[in-house]
């Protein structure tokens, strides 16, 4: 019995340097991962598509287009919609309020999000009755969101129309609250974005509600191509 203990503490004692070099070397790991990966984990957690649910972003193609951005034509207040593929340019927002000029991509992914603002594939296409929803990272594309005052305007061009929107609410929420990116029944168009934080983690959404004051859509087929 004696010899079965001893035995047992000598096992112990060589297998304990090794494993305390397995414990060392796993911290030294976690340890050198750098705070910008950490960072890009926040952003892409935050701003995935939540009312997408189809699985339609599997095998993402980015797809570019030139958005009409001077149309001299005539234009109506009624109009059709042409729906985007996931993935794809579609539009441009602007605001002279912010001196923006930002891609809006159809859906919201972490691929996207690197290229431009997104909109809710789930949310409303501008020119149609709801809610259109579309964000956008804090530390790029709606890196001035937070300067909008109630009252700006705001403008979405695509290839079938512009959209001319006025800020009605500032807003501010949290990441789990889906009270403003719901569908609605108004002709509203949100934005937002992360709230600035210094560690890169924050749950906290701000952005604006605007409503729609003004349809253009395209009717000179040529011209909008």
């Amino acid at each position: 019995m004696k010899d079965k203990r001893n035995r047992n503490h000598s096992a112990v004692h060589y297998a304990t340097p090794f494993i305390l070099l397995a414990l060392c070397t796993g911290i030294a790991a976690a340890a050198a991962i750098k705070p910008a990966d950490k960072l890009k984990v926040y952003r892409n957690i935050a701003f995935m598509d939540d009312l997408k649910s189809d699985g339609e972003g599997t095998g993402l193609v980015i797809r570019d287009n030139d958005i009409i951005d001077n149309y001299s034509g005539k234009t109506s207040s009624d109009g059709e919609v042409i729906r985007p593929q996931f993935g794809e340019h579609f539009a441009t927002l602007t605001s002279d309020a912010l001196s923006v000029d930002v891609p809006v991509y159809w859906g919201s992914t972490s691929e996207l999000l690197e290229v431009g603002a997104c909109q809710s594939s789930g949310s409303a296409l501008p020119g149609t009755d709801g809610n259109a929803v579309i964000s956008a990272h804090v530390d790029t594309f709606f890196a001035e969101l937070d300067k909008l005052k109630t009252g700006d305007k705001v403008s979405i061009k695509t290839n079938y129309g512009e959209f001319i929107y006025t800020v009605r609410e500032l807003i501010s929420f949290k990441s789990n609250n889906n009270k403003y990116v719901n569908p609605s029944e108004e002709n509203i168009l949100t934005l937002y974005t992360c709230k600035r934080d210094i560690l890169g983690g924050s749950d906290e959404r701000i952005g604006a509600v605007c409503e729609l004051t003004e349809k253009k859509f395209y009717s000179d087929d040529k011209e909008a191509g």
